[in-house]
């Protein structure tokens, strides 16, 4: 894992030098685009894809340049999602209180603020707040073709939530 970080990280320091040697007027085909904090509404997590008290806040669309999105998605204590998979995969990066996920098949595994979960492709897997606490995480999603991020599934069952059934 290491050397795929390092590597990561000298591929990243190549194309930025790149970038720097290329004439100014290509520099200046494109801007930045700033999203200002409360430009964006917030939106309720719907029931048919969770369960329990959600708010998602949007932090930036996906557009024909940049296939991700992100999202902060805050849930109350007990609330999560459905079980759902990722057509190209996600990663997740708690900011603040105890979560859970689990992956079908697998023990719940709990989550706080400073963790990061990457869930593979196809992977079938939920996540929410842990029972006594809400969590908020930052959601990086990318698109497989446009509007498609996530496929939804069956909601988690509170026996499934509280571990006292396995799921198979």
């Amino acid at each position: 894992m290491k050397k795929t970080v390092l590597a990561s990280l000298l591929s990243l320091s190549a194309a930025a030098t790149m970038s720097m040697s290329q004439p100014a007027a290509a520099e200046n085909a494109r801007e930045q685009v700033i999203i200002r904090c409360g430009e964006q509404a917030a939106v309720k997590g719907s029931p048919k894809y969770f369960t329990g008290s959600v708010r998602i806040d949007p932090l930036y669309p996906a557009n024909n340049e940049m296939r991700s999105s992100g999202g902060s998605v805050t849930f109350e204590p007990g609330a999560r999602s459905h079980w759902h998979v990722h057509p190209v995969g996600q990663a997740l990066i708690v900011i603040s209180g105890v979560g859970r996920t689990q992956e079908w098949g697998k023990p719940i595994q709990e989550v706080r603020a400073g963790d990061v979960i990457i869930c593979p492709v196809g992977v079938k897997h939920w996540h929410g707040a842990a029972p006594g606490s809400a969590m908020t995480h930052i959601s990086i999603c990318e698109e497989k073709e446009p509007g498609k991020v996530v496929e939804w599934l069956e909601p988690v069952t509170d026996e499934q939530y509280a571990g006292n059934v396995e799921s198979k």
